[in-house]
């Protein structure tokens, strides 16, 4: 385990985490992950989207329905992650089978289908209400979940640390949607507008016109879907995208 925990914190991407993690937990049987994480939690819901960090490797006909059509909103399991932290058994799922919503079986009908029957999930603690993450570790076909409950006997401590230390990497790196990526000027222009230069103080800076910044910082306005830049400069922020050290 330590050498695998050296691997992840000299990893320098989001992708680059989550490929050592898959091979790792596979390792154990666990070789379909679905991770998810937000900083836009509320009582209303998970905010948009195209703001989360999504990370899986399950095929993309379960992702298709659990993912993109929205499955997700109503399982079970990402009820429970929200609602609690720490480790907990799919086998939680028989014990709820009488108080689960129609909407609710609709995925477990839909989970039985594609096979992901045998699990534990882990959802992780954090300091602010408004983040949320969570993993769904999925055993390999043909295992059961007493075949699952074997090997958390056996290893779910050192499972709960490797993948809370993979959480906490991802959320420290750079990541957003290939459609709200920043461009080198965009990031350059919204980290001196954080730093309180005015438009010209920043074009000065950059050997740019006032007039190509504004665009600059418009353009990031966009990628991000927000209004105003000061939105613009917390969300790139947020999404670790500001700031960053070029590897």
């Amino acid at each position: 385990m330590i050498k695998y925990l050296e691997h992840l914190v000299q990893a320098t991407s989001v992708e680059g985490v989550w490929r050592l993690h898959c091979e790792k937990m596979a390792g154990y049987g666990f070789d379909r992950l679905l991770y998810g994480f937000t900083r836009f939690h509320s009582a209303h819901g998970f905010g948009d989207r195209k703001d989360f960090l999504i990370m899986t490797n399950h095929d993309p006909a379960y992702v298709e329905g659990f993912i993109n059509e929205g499955l997700y909103f109503n399982a079970p399991m990402v009820r429970w992650a929200v609602e609690n932290h720490g480790a907990c058994s799919w086998s939680w799922l028989a014990e709820q089978h009488d108080n689960l919503s129609p909407q609710e079986r609709k995925v477990l009908d839909f989970n039985a289908h594609h096979d992901v029957i045998a699990g534990y999930s882990i959802s992780f603690r954090d300091a602010s209400i408004r983040n949320k993450g969570a993993i769904g570790l999925t055993a390999r076909r043909g295992m059961t979940q007493d075949d699952v409950e074997e090997i958390w006997a056996e290893h779910g401590r050192d499972l709960t640390v490797m993948n809370t230390v993979a959480h906490l990497k991802m959320i420290q790196l750079p990541y957003s949607t290939p459609s709200r990526q920043l461009t080198k000027r965009q990031c350059e222009a919204l980290e001196w507008v954080r730093d309180g230069k005015t438009i010209q103080d920043a074009a000065a800076i950059m050997g740019l016109t006032p007039v190509t910044v504004e665009k600059h910082l418009r353009l990031a306005r966009e990628a991000l879907d927000v209004e105003t830049t000061a939105q613009a400069v917390l969300k790139a922020s947020l999404q670790n995208q500001i700031f960053v050290l070029e590897q």
